[in-house]
């Protein structure tokens, strides 16, 4: 690991005029840079000490003095990042037993759980799926989305309680998937998706709510949809993002699995590059995994009577609730303002947990700002990467999904890709708030079963505290049109922190 990054660093350049813009989106592909994380306003690259000069000398100079290293010692975070041969015992304890993955019974802290005090690979999960489907044999089913490049299974948890009644007409069931893991080195996705799928499974009978939420829908929990990048993290390289397709170059492995799905495909930029990390194949669809996910999903409505309602794709890092579409901003999603007002709910939720904030934007917000100037416009800046292909603009598009989102996960920049594991339970944690919300939204405000009181009950705890982040100036926000205490709460955050990501919504 120190042969391989001890030289890098990553650096995070603010980006302010067009002109910059352009300029690193240009760098980026002449270099073949590694780019971590993009926003309207920063943009995070690993690159080797000794590379820098040469970026530097394609930008312009008020580039070149606009950005900051987040890490000075990458080789060594990437070695912190690996579990610890040895888990240290609770306080509390005077015992030398462990409780091993196993969960108990009983309740018990989640930091007691030792599966989620580390990461764990591929080798750990795969019989921790087992012992789920095993445990609770009443409503989890370890099933297999099909298989990898490499021959590996793609497994997941199908948790669900079907009813019994034969006399009553069976509709499709809804059904929500949470996924995580489309690139590699997005370890907190993974166990995110273990932890949710987790506390859903062990509250079952226990907690109403989420008893109902398992009886009218099934869950689709699928901890990586790219198993063989992900198992290439924990044995050669922590930083690797793509699947392990061989391309046209040999010495060029891998396909960005989340864009190679079919809705506007984007290959253009980089067909000609199977070594950019966004290589994209040179077809829609191209990419293993992602065409063997997308046959499970079709057979699934073709066949076994599934209608997909939800789709949450569990990414890193940023902290940010995102929405269709994410290959332009030209176009804006029929259902804009739905999916403004979950992901308002989602992202307060989040909030009252731990305090973390989440953005809410359009998923094709990394390569567009507003304009400074009061204009209403949206300016196009150069994309640092292309957004189109992705997993999240499919399902909303040609399955029909309304609610469909992408959420990335902790933190903002500190750690990146490399978050410690201290963070698993707390991200964990938030996540399935916004999780359950996210069902409770689609049970209730959809008119599934839920009574006006109920739902206007619902619609005032997402009105009455939103604290999110916006990106364009409050003067431009509609805010006249909101309830008193959202404007209220948006006009101050916009006063006292300079809020940087986009809330739009009109009633």
């Amino acid at each position: 690991m120190l042969a391989r990054y001890g030289g890098d660093v990553v650096l995070r350049f603010r980006i302010k005029q067009l002109d910059e813009a352009k300029a690193l989106a240009e760098a980026v592909n002449v270099l073949f840079l590694d780019v971590w994380e993009f926003t309207t306003e920063w943009v995070d690259i690993r690159l080797a000490k000794e590379v820098i000069p040469s970026l530097l000398g394609l930008l312009p100079l008020s580039l070149q003095k606009s950005h900051t290293p987040l890490m000075h010692d990458l080789a060594q975070t990437i070695f912190e990042s690996y579990p610890s041969p040895f888990f240290d015992e609770p306080e509390h304890s005077s015992h030398h037993t462990h409780r091993g993955f196993t969960p108990s019974l009983r309740k018990t802290p989640d930091e007691a759980n030792i599966f989620f005090q580390q990461y764990q690979p591929l080798s750990v999960i795969s019989p921790w799926l087992r012992l789920m489907e095993s445990l609770f044999p009443t409503h989890v089913r370890l099933i297999n989305l099909g298989l990898t490049y490499e021959g590996r299974d793609i497994p997941a948890l199908r948790v669900g309680v079907h009813p019994t009644n034969s006399k009553k007409p069976v509709d499709p069931r809804k059904t929500i998937i949470v996924a995580g893991g489309s690139h590699a080195r997005e370890w907190i996705s993974t166990s995110t998706v273990n932890y949710v799928a987790f506390s859903l499974i062990t509250e079952y009978g226990k907690s109403q709510q989420i008893t109902k939420l398992l009886e009218e829908f099934d869950w689709i929990f699928i901890p990586t949809l790219n198993p063989d990048g992900y198992v290439f993290t924990w044995e050669n390289d922590r930083l690797w993002r793509k699947n392990r397709q061989q391309t046209n170059l040999l010495f060029c492995k891998g396909l960005d699995l989340d864009r190679t799905y079919g809705f506007e495909w984007d290959g253009r930029s980089t067909k000609s590059n199977p070594c950019s990390e966004s290589f994209s194949g040179d077809g829609p669809f191209q990419g293993v995994e992602s065409s063997r996910f997308v046959s499970w999903v079709k057979n699934e409505t073709e066949q076994n009577n599934a209608k997909f309602v939800g789709f949450l794709d569990l990414h890193s890092y940023s902290q940010q609730i995102l929405y269709p579409y994410s290959y332009s901003c030209s176009s804006s999603p029929p259902s804009l303002e739905n999916l403004e007002e979950l992901a308002m709910g989602m992202a307060k939720t989040i909030r009252h947990v731990n305090g973390e904030r989440y953005g809410i934007t359009s998923a094709c917000e990394g390569s567009v700002v507003t304009s400074k100037k009061g204009k209403k416009e949206h300016e196009i800046w150069p994309r640092i990467e292309t957004g189109g292909g992705s997993a999240l603009d499919w399902f909303y598009h040609e399955m029909n999904v309304t609610y469909a989102y992408q959420l990335k996960l902790r933190d903002t920049g500190s750690y990146g890709f490399l978050l410690p594991s201290k963070n698993i339970v707390p991200t964990g944690k938030e996540i399935f708030a916004a999780v359950t919300y996210f069902g409770k939204y689609l049970l209730g405000n959809k008119g599934i079963e839920v009574s006006d009181m109920e739902e206007k009950s619902i619609e005032q705890d997402v009105q009455g505290d939103v604290s999110i982040r916006i990106s364009r100036p409050v003067s431009l926000l509609d805010v006249e049109t909101l309830p008193a205490s959202v404007a209220s709460e948006i006009l101050d955050e916009d006063a006292s922190e300079k809020p940087d990501l986009e809330l739009r919504r009109k009633r």
